[in-house]
């Protein structure tokens, strides 16, 4: 919504009188909380969770303006940025927080919810989640597993009781929000692809990745549900896998979704332009990015749009094709990040104001020819 408003400023300079409406957007990940609670008119919720290596950390989500609906980014309670670089330990790092604010979000009324995955702490197949709504996970003696299960307990589990599982969690929505494709295990899975920068070693990312499939193996056979195969199964470090197999989750593309909770295809019949943008356009931005997702509705309802980025690629050129009429920089000259982010609402409200100048400049040479 900042962003949207410093753009807004700029268009005004030139088109008093316009009407712009602001809809904030987002992709699944990092803001996509915040974005959806202000197109929709909800409110924000705080609580106290685990988080991922146990010790309680404070964990925002929201409810929506039907109140009806909650939006958790498991980062929130099992992200990376709330573990120090120096004790980054996927073996440990558990998503038992994550549950928590599930059952705190159905406490609150909520019938449908979204997660979104991304930024994860943790490589432990949505276990510690499990637990937080109800499953038991047994040892070789049948005694259930106390401690939060992170990846390296996975080994231990030798049978899975949701006896005890709250049962409103049957009857509630899940829908998980990623552009993450990756499978629980193998070469491209869960422990491989995203271990290391969760700080596992060669060694630990072995051990991650033979857990998560004896997991998968004893989902498979007691619950009777193949989640090893199912495509986004490994996104957030297998949560996608655990979702999956204990809750009724579908799961779709974040800003698919996010396009359609802000009801954004009705907002632009009868516009003229949109205004995009992110960090930085690059050709990665076509594939299931926020501008492109907003591109694509663009297209759909025949509005051009345009893609505002606080930096351009070299191969930014490449988003042409994928519905983005025009890009524009929101630096307007060479400056470092530290500069850049301190003049930030400035720069956002000259690159408005430069857009739509020249969108001017262009009309009157269309009349005269």
């Amino acid at each position: 919504m900042q962003v949207a408003t410093c753009i807004e400023k700029g268009i005004k300079k030139v088109l008093p009188k316009a009407r712009c409406i602001k809809v904030p957007m987002a992709d699944g990940g990092e803001g996509t909380v915040q974005s959806l609670v202000d197109a929709t008119g909800g409110r924000m919720i705080k609580k106290q969770v685990v988080g991922p290596l146990g010790k309680k950390t404070r964990a925002s989500y929201g409810i929506l303006g039907d109140g009806t609906t909650a939006v958790i980014e498991m980062a929130e309670a099992s992200g990376l940025p709330l573990v120090p670089r120096h004790k980054r330990n996927p073996l440990k790092a558990t998503t038992y927080g994550t549950g928590e604010l599930i059952i705190d979000a159905i406490n609150k009324g909520a019938t449908t919810i979204i997660i979104g995955l991304g930024g994860s702490a943790t490589v432990d197949g949505g276990a510690g989640m499990a637990q937080a709504l109800g499953v038991r996970f047994l040892d070789s003696g049948g005694r259930s597993i106390k401690a939060h299960l992170g990846g390296g307990m996975l080994d231990r589990i030798r049978d899975i009781d949701i006896s005890a599982v709250d049962r409103r969690i049957r009857k509630t929505k899940f829908i998980i929000a990623s552009d993450v494709t990756n499978p629980l295990c193998g070469k491209t899975g869960a422990a491989r692809v995203f271990g290391p920068q969760k700080g596992a070693t060669p060694v630990m990312v072995k051990t991650l990745d033979r857990n998560l499939k004896h997991y998968a193996d004893l989902i498979k056979q007691q619950l009777k549900k193949d989640v090893i195969k199912q495509k986004g199964a490994g996104a957030a470090g297998g949560l996608g896998a655990g979702l999956l197999a204990f809750t009724h989750a579908r799961m779709k593309r974040g800003v698919d979704l996010v396009v359609e909770i802000t009801g954004l295809k009705k907002h632009l019949k009868g516009a003229d332009l949109v205004i995009t943008g992110e960090g930085r356009v690059d050709f990665q931005t076509a594939f299931g990015k926020t501008p492109a997702g907003v591109a694509k509705a663009a297209r759909a309802c025949k509005v051009p749009c345009i893609a505002i980025g606080g930096s351009l690629a070299d191969d930014a050129r490449g988003v042409f094709v994928h519905g983005i009429a025009g890009l524009e920089s929101a630096a307007a000259r060479d400056m470092d990040l530290a500069t850049a982010l301190a003049n930030s609402r400035k720069h956002l409200e000259f690159a408005g104001e430069r857009v739509i100048r020249l969108l001017l400049i262009g009309k009157g040479l269309a009349k005269k020819r």
